[in-house]
């Protein structure tokens, strides 16, 4: 059965009712309370991510959810509101030698926990820690219709035996309201060197294919401007070594401190300027970047990952959504695109089941309509 999600705008006033929970209670009574359509917004920086939100009567804001619930730093644990920015996080963290090894370029622009969950997003520190889908490991969720439910740590309720904190990584908040997140850290590194090599794409790519086989453990390896950066870390002697035996390998240099910091801040901007990310196989990206065309000089490539961003003109997105589902590959817009371009590649081969899901967490489909509408009400794009 099709969730009853709609199409068309709910009624609705003109300007939203603005809900503003601080804390768990407050979110589970804003919800139970009002059985109008709700969508659910963080700092705002993914808003016009995949399918654009339909307006609704109410907004329920979590960025007055915030601040550390519980942090132990023997237990390489912390508890957090999801509302809270992963920005201030790490700084806390860092005071402690720790970090939530997770670096997404919208972090800098204050994206909150629960937001960087809800859509999935990732940094080139996923190639060896993951994304957050695998640090979170632990999570409270407020259903549509109030109901709190747990998932790890100490669990009060679960929902039918599944695992929340995954079910809502990438759900774009059309499951639930991420109210608390339990993460796991891991320490900093006592040193950091960038290796930077002068290479075109199908050159870095070879390089990558040597290098992710050896000996190096390299914690980032990214393409962008003809360049490739790899990223080591560890004990400075040791980091130190590597990086001057891979700069020998490869013909490149190990960047300095302000260098190194420069070339990732660049990385970063050209991932926030993007207008379209794909996932396909990391061996398969030199062919569909190729494939898709555009400006190269605005793509950040990571060749171990197989994420990819670039920009190409509205007109391109179709086609480029084509090249990287013919690979069996995801893409999708993060930007507002015109009327009429899908915002999504393929379709999920488990569509059904998250239509299933909504059904069961959502029957009325008041959380957050349209997002993730081109699957939940039927409109799949064309394989």
């Amino acid at each position: 059965m099709t969730p009853k999600t709609s199409q068309t705008s709910p009624a609705r006033p003109t300007t939203p009712t603005v809900l503003a929970p601080t804390d768990l209670r407050e979110a589970h009574e804003a919800l139970a309370d009002t059985r109008e359509p709700v969508t659910l917004r963080g700092a705002g920086t993914a808003a016009d991510w995949g399918d654009p939100a339909l307006p609704t009567p109410a907004v329920l804001d979590t960025t007055r959810m915030t601040g550390v619930l519980a942090y132990n730093p023997a237990d390489m644990t912390v508890s957090v509101r999801a509302g809270t920015p992963l920005r201030a996080l790490a700084a806390e963290l860092g005071e402690h030698g720790q970090r939530v090894a997770f670096d997404a370029a919208r972090v800098q622009r204050g994206a909150t926990v629960g937001g960087l969950v809800a859509t999935a997003d990732s940094g080139p520190l996923s190639l060896t820690y993951g994304s957050l889908r695998d640090l979170v490991i632990g999570a409270t969720v407020v259903l549509a219709d109030g109901t709190v439910a747990r998932t790890g740590g100490h669990v009060i309720k679960n929902v039918a035996g599944y695992d929340l904190a995954k079910l809502l990584h990438g759900s774009y908040g059309v499951f639930g309201l991420l109210a608390e997140v339990v993460l796991r850290l891991h320490p900093l590194p006592s040193a950091s060197r960038t290796v930077c090599v002068e290479a075109p794409l199908p050159a870095a790519a070879e390089h990558a294919a040597a290098v992710l086989s050896g000996q190096s453990e390299p914690v980032a390896f990214e393409w962008l401007d003809d360049l490739l950066l790899v990223r080591l870390e560890g004990t400075p002697e040791g980091t130190d070594a590597r990086a001057r035996r891979l700069a020998d390998d490869l013909g490149g240099t190990v960047l300095d401190d302000d260098a190194a910091d420069a070339a990732w801040a660049r990385h970063a901007d050209l991932v926030d300027a993007a207008n379209l990310r794909i996932g396909v196989r990391p061996s398969r990206l030199p062919a569909v970047l190729a494939a898709i065309g555009g400006d190269t000089a605005t793509a950040t490539v990571g060749l171990g990952t197989g994420v990819a961003t670039l920009s190409v003109p509205d007109t391109d997105i179709e086609a480029a959504h084509d090249a990287v589902t013919a690979v069996n590959g995801t893409s999708v817009v993060r930007r507002a695109v015109p009327s009429g371009v899908r915002p999504w590649g393929q379709v999920p081969s488990a569509v059904r089941v998250l239509r299933a899901l909504k059904n069961e967490l959502d029957p009325e489909g008041r959380l957050c309509p349209g997002r993730l509408g081109s699957w939940l009400d039927g409109r799949e794009a064309a394989p």
